[in-house]
């Protein structure tokens, strides 16, 4: 079973890096793990390049792509997201991602995962993959249309339920996905607004009428 010894971390929320990084120990016990906030922190730690990279695709200084691209050949790159849709998934695979989780479930599901490499499985969350498997067969598909304002359709319902009042927590609980997700979420939906509070989004979000 091929283990790994050393491991990258990409990722500017906190609590999505220490989530990573549990899986990691989980799976390999007694592993190093490096870990940094934006492509600038990671290019700190990719010479050698580490074996084995979580890397998440929203950084603050570029996209988590440009990074995979960049240890392609020397390092098996795993993106973990919030993002499930072609535009973001696909990109990273032809940029040299050899998995793709989503920020929805638990370490030691994550844990699983990252153990099946040794067997020649890549990382993949189930719908991840039966996207791939859509992506593949010739039934044509309809495509949900993000609204106006760029917001995905699991976008707006997350800023819908925040400026109900509930928490992080209500919220993941509500859509069945992780706080972690919902985070990320959160991250998008302020910037697709360009606000900066939460106060702020539901006034925007009201203003745009996507919530009364």
């Amino acid at each position: 079973m091929t283990t790994y010894t050393r491991a990258l971390v990409v990722d500017d929320l906190s609590s999505s890096r220490d989530w990573l990084s549990q899986a990691l120990r989980l799976a390999f016990p007694g592993i190093t793990i490096d870990c940094g906030a934006s492509l600038a922190d990671a290019a700190r730690f990719i010479e050698p390049p580490p074996p084995l990279a979580l890397i998440d695709l929203g950084l603050p200084d570029g996209s988590g792509v440009q990074l995979i691209e960049r240890l392609r050949g020397h390092t098996l790159c795993i993106v973990a997201t919030v993002f499930d849709d072609d535009a973001h998934l696909f990109p990273a695979l032809r940029a040299g991602a050899e998995g793709y989780v989503l920020k929805d479930q638990s370490p030691d599901t994550l844990a699983d995962m990252l153990r099946g490499i040794a067997a020649g499985q890549p990382p993949l969350s189930p719908s991840i993959a039966r996207r791939l498997l859509r992506h593949f067969t010739p039934a044509p598909q309809t495509p949900r249309a993000p609204d106006e304002t760029g917001l995905t359709p699991r976008e707006t319902e997350v800023l819908r339920l925040t400026a109900k009042g509930l928490t992080r927590q209500e919220v993941a609980q509500l859509l069945e996905i992780s706080a972690h997700t919902v985070a990320g979420h959160l991250k998008e939906i302020y910037r697709k607004l360009s606000v900066g509070t939460r106060a702020e989004a539901t006034l925007e979000a009201a203003r745009r009428g996507l919530v009364e």
